[in-house]
């Protein structure tokens, strides 16, 4: 019988020590990045061609990943709604780990020379806002 009680007792212990320790770790969790562009296209074809897929593979490499991408001159963006004012031609949300890497892939080389290049095709509003703490 006494096996039995430090059995469970430790069963008990366990499953204590791991609730606290999840806890402790979602509380360290940091909440995620999201950047937002508005992207106004003026040569959808030449965009959609030139710009759009060399920027996502850049995003994508330096860790950063699309959540929605709607509007004109890209595959597989969905529909926009305009709720208040006019919706821009195109938009994309991503989401990154930290503000850190996003400045870090927006102040690369090889981003602005590709920027200079999507400038060409397209004017740009972008921001970022950190997420809240769930």
């Amino acid at each position: 019988m006494n096996r039995y009680v430090t059995v469970g007792l430790s069963m008990l212990a366990g499953a204590v020590l791991g609730g606290a320790a999840i806890q402790t770790l979602h509380a360290q969790a940091k909440p995620p990045v999201y950047y937002v562009a508005e992207i106004d296209v003026t040569n959808p074809e030449a965009y959609g061609n030139e710009y759009a897929p060399k920027a996502r593979a850049m995003i994508e490499a330096a860790g950063g990943h699309f959540v929605a991408i709607g509007g004109a001159a890209g595959a597989g963006a969905k529909e926009m709604v305009a709720f208040d004012g006019e919706a821009p031609k195109r938009v994309n949300v991503q989401v990154w780990g930290d503000m850190a890497k996003l400045k870090a892939w927006r102040g690369s080389s090889e981003y602005q020379a590709l920027r200079k290049l999507g400038d060409q095709y397209a004017k740009f509003r972008a921001y970022a806002v950190e997420g809240l703490a769930q």
